[in-house]
């Protein structure tokens, strides 16, 4: 991607975040025929009378969550969440947002150890249902986080949450944290280290547009499916004040102060693996 062509794009966001959509859509027309595959995906996007609601469309985030970069990434999370059941030999284990069970089936299959109770919370009743129906005997509730916990008063050896909790708001997130202290032996999450920038500046606009261009081309004969299903709504959601925001993500380091200020005593941030849109950590808190 050419400098100028950089510059159309951060351009087109930075007119999304000031809502001047049909600005924000020349521009992105332009950043197409300069041939930034960005520029194509916000150009047919922008034409179209998405709601942009991302998890309501279970194809496009299948499509995302097993192709691309995602199959280095959850390898690398299965196999260190195995060692961490071979470890920590937890008896109850709860997976927040568990999804369709991506990141819990492959860890069960490589561990020796398999908790005896295991629970399952996830918003979504199409990825929930597949999560299910691969956990034997797993107990399965189709609500959020917060709500979950404030139903029941259950506790846990070990709760885990992968690339889900970036979902809540802050505010709610904290809430979670504050819960979840007093109700399980260890927290493992795993989260990404995104650059520490402030929202909506001038960096932030052109970090987003060098991290999706890289993230739209890796998706060969999906990439018209997840980029409209799922990354572009996820980007508006980010950067257009009238865009249904679909995630708070945060640095490393935020994290966490989040976990340290919700009473966790010891918390680690550990290298998971490489990945376009940030670098993957694992985080064990106690």
């Amino acid at each position: 991607m050419t400098e100028s062509t950089q510059e159309l794009l951060v351009a087109c966001l930075t007119a999304l975040r000031d809502e001047d959509r049909p600005k924000a859509a020349v521009l992105a027309d332009q950043a197409a025929k300069s041939g930034a595959r960005l520029g194509a995906e916000l150009s047919r996007h922008l034409g179209s009378a998405s709601d942009g609601h991302v998890y309501d469309q279970p194809a496009a985030f299948t499509a995302f969550i097993r192709g691309g970069g995602n199959v280095n990434l959850y390898a690398q999370l299965a196999r260190r969440l195995a060692g961490l059941y071979n470890e920590r030999r937890p008896a109850s284990l709860l997976d927040l947002g568990c999804g369709d069970g991506l990141a819990l089936v492959p860890a069960l299959e490589k561990a020796a150890h398999r908790p005896s109770r295991i629970d399952l919370v996830e918003p979504s009743a199409a990825l929930l249902e597949v999560a299910a129906q691969r956990v034997d005997g797993a107990n399965a509730r189709q609500t959020t986080a917060q709500e979950f916990l404030a139903e029941t008063e259950l506790s846990w050896d070990l709760v885990q949450s992968t690339f889900a909790l970036q979902s809540l708001e802050p505010g709610d997130r904290q809430e979670v944290f504050h819960t979840l202290r007093e109700r399980t032996g260890e927290l493992v999450l795993a989260e990404f280290d995104v650059p520490d920038v402030t929202e909506h500046s001038p960096e932030h606009l052109a970090s987003l547009v060098e991290r999706y261009e890289r993230g739209v081309a890796e998706y060969g004969q999906d990439g018209d499916l997840v980029a409209q299903g799922f990354l572009m709504p996820m980007l508006l959601g980010l950067v257009a004040p009238g865009g249904v925001r679909n995630n708070w993500e945060q640095p490393a380091d935020d994290w966490r102060g989040q976990l340290t200020a919700a009473g966790f005593a010891e918390v680690e941030v550990t290298p998971l693996a490489d990945y376009w849109w940030s670098p993957a950590v694992l985080i064990r808190a106690r």
